[in-house]
């Protein structure tokens, strides 16, 4: 069965040059699937040129409505929903985001079938595309920036005016650090892009018990997992299969870290029911010592308590004053500098949408030639027919309002 691919312009404002598959990628699918075709909507913001792709001889042309599968990054405006057709974007309504229901009640109105790239997962139920790495990549990045502006040591060139990731490892590796101790909680994806950057700058990685007993002549960091600031509040010995099952069995050991810390790299996945890392109560004591956070995760009023909001690529850090629990000037002595952007893979757009279009080529594409065998569409399917496939039935209050 032929499949026609459209590449969808991005219009959600502020815009995000990222898009599902770079030039070489569409050229891959079509050299490999012969009964696959890719038209790419004009765009004067997406990090490839029109150009770019024409080179690839891939058509550019203003013809979604002749597509079958539309592809985008973020959630497209209501008005540009084109009906009867399949549409992949982050529609961010999985987890009832009050914002978007009535872009989900459009989909349904629309006769859309909506396929959402954050529930696109193997058998196993582990996604399978995502922009995790390149948010961990720029969110390490973004913190060593506002570590040197809080103190006024050094000046990095924002993220989003340098090309790749190397031109990122490039900066960092021009700074001089005091001997501080950098923490790193996560070792999925973000945690792991954030780890990359610490280690191509030549870091020293030290386990826990030196972390916390030693003191060092340079600076050091270390990567901590759930296991290492949670503990069974019954006392017996915990473990992540546990911890994942039970939350609310935990509690958290992380302040024994926010004693010794002083840049803290948050790149951890917060469940529903976790404890927290650190409270306002906590940050308030006498004994935290973190004066820079890179919250990459950014769960607002979470987790981690100095992210009061979000911050943007634009102004990308602000100050918290632990002891009025407010906003204040990061560079003020009694701030705690913030680091909490949402999109940060959209300031390195390139290599994030290199990284995601080989997984979406890998791991989705193949599903629409071989009958779906591993039900990755299935699973992803969020819509058919005007109605919630069961999968995601649990949504139908949430479209009633």
């Amino acid at each position: 069965m032929k499949v026609k691919f459209g590449i969808i312009k991005e219009r959600k404002t502020p815009p995000d040059r990222r898009v599902v598959l770079s030039p070489l990628a569409c050229q891959k699918i079509i050299s490999t699937f012969e009964d696959a075709d890719i038209i790419v909507e004009p765009s004067d913001i997406r990090t490839f040129s029109n150009e770019e792709y024409v080179e690839k001889d891939i058509k550019v042309a203003s013809k979604m409505k002749e597509c079958d599968v539309l592809l985008g990054v973020k959630e497209v405006p209501i008005k540009s929903l084109i009906p009867n057709k399949k549409f992949f974007f982050f529609s961010h309504t999985i987890k009832k985001q009050p914002y978007n229901r009535k872009l989900l009640q459009a989909i349904l109105k629309k006769n859309i079938e909506m396929y959402d790239h954050e529930v696109i997962t193997n058998q196993k139920e582990q996604r399978l595309v995502a922009f995790g790495r390149y948010a961990g990549i720029v969110g390490a990045y973004n913190g060593f920036r506002a570590y040197g502006l809080k103190f006024k040591l050094y000046k990095l060139p924002k993220a989003q005016t340098l090309t790749d990731q190397q031109a990122l490892i490039a900066e960092l590796k021009n700074i001089k650090l005091p001997n501080i101790k950098i923490l790193l909680t996560g070792k999925g994806r973000v945690g792991n892009g954030a780890k990359e950057m610490l280690d191509a700058m030549g870091l020293q990685q030290v386990s826990v018990k030196e972390y916390l007993d030693l003191d060092f002549k340079k600076p050091v960091c270390c990567q901590i997992d759930v296991s290492d600031y949670n503990k069974r509040k019954d006392g017996t010995r915990g473990t992540m299969s546990d911890f994942f099952e039970n939350p609310k069995e935990y509690e958290s050991t992380f302040f024994r870290f926010a004693r010794v810390t002083d840049f803290y790299i948050a790149g951890h996945f917060y469940g529903d029911g976790a404890p927290y890392l650190f409270t306002r109560e906590d940050a308030k004591h006498p004994d935290f010592k973190i004066q820079v956070v890179a919250d990459i995760s950014c769960d607002i009023d979470g987790p981690v308590a100095t992210t009061i909001r979000a911050s943007t690529i634009e102004k990308p850090i602000y100050g918290y004053n632990p002891q009025k629990e407010e906003e204040a000037n990061y560079r003020n002595k009694s701030s705690i500098a913030v680091m909490a952007v949402d999109n940060l893979p959209a300031e390195l757009p390139r290599d994030a949408s290199n990284g995601f279009g080989d997984a979406f080529v890998k791991n989705v594409i193949p599903a629409f030639f071989n009958n779906d065998k591993d039900g990755i569409l299935e699973r992803a399917r969020m819509t058919k027919n005007g109605k919630l496939t069961k999968r995601y039935s649990y949504l139908n209050d949430y479209v009633k309002g």
